[in-house]
């Protein structure tokens, strides 16, 4: 079965005193998407108090839906986030285009890319 879809899972470490901050502006983020993204398909939040860091989960219908986002709602938000916190690993599944792999690359994202293999879904 090919698919289109593309799955992103990466990390946002606040710096000192700002983790409230970010988990803020990621909430602006997830509404934002949830406004103007009609192929984001789901993103979800999760927070290490521990680590003091952000885990995020995006999921795009397809390469087009991931571009709309990095030209959009991540453009918008990244000067905010850079402020506060240190973006990476950045986990890219799917067939992500050369083009958006090299825009991750411009917004120094660290990104790893990884096309699907196998697995199965209930």
């Amino acid at each position: 079965m090919t698919s289109t879809h593309i799955t992103v899972v990466y990390k946002w470490t606040a710096k000192p005193g700002k983790l409230d901050e970010l988990k803020s502006i990621y909430a602006d983020v997830t509404e934002a998407m949830n406004q103007n993204e009609p192929d984001a398909q789901a993103v979800h939040c999760y927070v290490s108090e521990k680590d003091n860091a952000l885990y995020v989960r995006d999921e795009f219908k397809d390469a087009a839906a991931m571009g709309l986002h990095l030209s959009t709602t991540a453009a918008g938000h990244f000067p905010q986030l850079l402020a506060i916190a240190v973006p990476g690993p950045f986990f890219f599944f799917g067939d992500v285009p050369d083009e958006l792999q090299q825009a991750t690359e411009q917004m120094q994202l660290g990104g790893e890319f990884g096309t699907h293999a196998f697995g199965f879904d209930r």
